[in-house]
């Protein structure tokens, strides 16, 4: 189980990578195997969850952008957090964002020409000298790990002009300049996203990214990558960086990457152009729990895996609740609604097939102007059945819009049943095989949501019930948890 290390609205304070030491314990009892941690570089301010990259070797090492420190604490400390994960034999996975800078140290003019913002390739009048930031110097590392600077032939794009103060999309023009093509074709090409726009076709940018990769890998001593943003990427670009860190690091590294689209055609004509060299989130099964989240009943819950990549992928998909983009105040906001969060967690825990994330928010709780409680003793829960009981194949019985159930029926190491029923209707009952030699037991539901009891009969079944608006999980009785 992967667990996604943060929220948006941490505090301030430079005390994170002290505070995830002291969760780590806790957090592998319940099962997790790899920690996803947030943007570890430089930033526009401390203030900066990290998405606003300004400087990729600042791993808080340099007064830069106000502080030594980022948001999250200095380099050292960061260092010793991923020491300890370690130690615990627990992987490290870094957050990767390589589509645009920000925080520029110095202005630019240059030739760019204004776009439609709902399509980006169609311009708005003339070419015209535009004044934007673009210049990075990072002055404060006086070039130690890398002397590269960045200037507007290396963006694609911009945000702003400091000529007349406007606030628009613009495409730098010149010489091999142009948006990048392998992108998403939302809004005509989805190249720009924000900031400075990184032009990833540029070869100087090609080179010093992927040597850039190379030294945070072996600075940090990383076991894989989450990469930002891709459908605003070149393709081909991906691709070729993918390729280069297998061939530094082999195929035991990790690389999963956020495609924030719902269609699972698009989903899987990325996944083919990059020759499936990562993993993605699922984000179509998020918005199918999001969706039942807020229809209740009007939603048919066995299409709760209709259109998704672990249907289709089962082994590139990341399953997730919810995110860091998803959680209220941000621009993606599409956050589970309360009552479903256990039922949603019991879906990418319990399941076969997929790679379950869990969500820092979603365990410790979120902070913002809409703060939301974590569902920690409940996750916890569900973590712990999926740590000991979750394992071998798995029986589907999807019997109506309302309830649904499966069976996994456990293997030599773990040789335990499970049966898994949810309802977001009224109390029900399913009735589901879990093994003829399970015959004459008794089961027990460990969530904690039924207080009755399953027997199963001589042919290896039991009636097993569920709550309203709920999700029970039946396990033979007095198995320790």
């Amino acid at each position: 189980m992967l667990f996604q290390g943060f929220e948006w609205y941490l505090p301030d304070d430079g005390n994170y990578y002290k505070n995830m030491i002291l969760k780590l314990d806790e957090l592998k009892e319940i099962g997790v195997t790899a920690i996803w941690i947030p943007p570890v570089y430089k930033a526009t301010g401390t203030s900066d969850t990290g998405y606003g990259s300004y400087d990729l070797y600042d791993l808080g090492e340099f007064d830069q952008k106000g502080s030594i420190r980022t948001k999250y604490g200095t380099k050292e400390e960061l260092k010793q957090l991923i020491k300890e994960i370690h130690k615990r034999k627990m992987k490290v996975y870094a957050d990767v964002v390589l589509n645009h800078k920000a925080g520029a140290d110095r202005t630019e003019k240059f030739m760019a020409v204004m776009v439609d913002k709902n399509d980006r390739n169609k311009d708005v009048g003339e070419p015209q000298e535009i004044e934007a930031w673009t210049g990075f110097d990072f002055p404060g590392r006086d070039d130690k790990y890398s002397d590269f600077k960045w200037t507007h032939y290396h963006f694609s794009g911009v945000d702003y002009d400091n000529l007349t103060k406007n606030n628009a999309i613009y495409r730098i023009v010149g010489e091999n300049k142009g948006w990048n093509l392998g992108v998403s074709d939302e809004k005509g090409n989805f190249d720009y996203l924000m900031f400075s726009d990184i032009d990833l076709a540029h070869p100087e940018v090609k080179e010093e990214l992927k040597k850039w990769a190379i030294w945070f890998i072996d600075e940090l001593d990383l076991d894989g990558f989450r990469m930002d943003a891709l459908k605003h990427m070149d393709e081909v670009f991906v691709e070729e960086f993918l390729s280069h860190i297998k061939e530094y690091k082999g195929e035991d590294f990790y690389i999963l990457g956020e495609y924030w689209i719902d269609d699972l055609d698009v989903n899987n004509s990325f996944l083919d152009s990059i020759n499936y060299k990562l993993d993605l989130f699922d984000v179509g099964l998020h918005f199918n729990l999001y969706n039942a989240s807020k229809m209740g009943l009007k939603y048919d819950l066995r299409k709760i895996f209709d259109n998704i990549i672990v249907k289709t992928h089962p082994l590139l998909s990341v399953t997730f609740v919810d995110n860091h983009d998803s959680q209220p105040g941000e621009s993606l906001e599409s956050f589970i609604e309360p009552w479903f969060k256990e039922i949603a967690y019991g879906i990418i825990f319990l399941r076969k097939d997929g790679y379950p994330c869990l969500f820092y928010g979603d365990y410790y709780g979120t902070g913002g102007e809409n703060p939301q409680p974590g569902d920690k003793e409940k996750i916890e829960k569900l973590a712990k059945i999926r740590k000991k009981f979750a394992y071998g194949e798995q029986n589907d019985y999807f019997e109506s819009d309302s309830a649904i159930g499966w069976v996994r029926l456990g293997n030599k190491e773990y040789p335990n049943k499970c049966a898994v029923i949810i309802s977001i209707g009224d109390i029900n009952t399913i009735r589901m095989f879990v093994g003829k030699e399970e015959s004459g037991k008794t089961y027990t539901d460990y969530t904690g949501n039924n207080e009755g009891k399953v027997n199963i009969d001589e042919d290896g079944f039991g009636d097993f019930m569920v709550s309203p608006g709920s999700i029970s999980v039946w396990i033979e009785d007095n198995i320790d948890l």
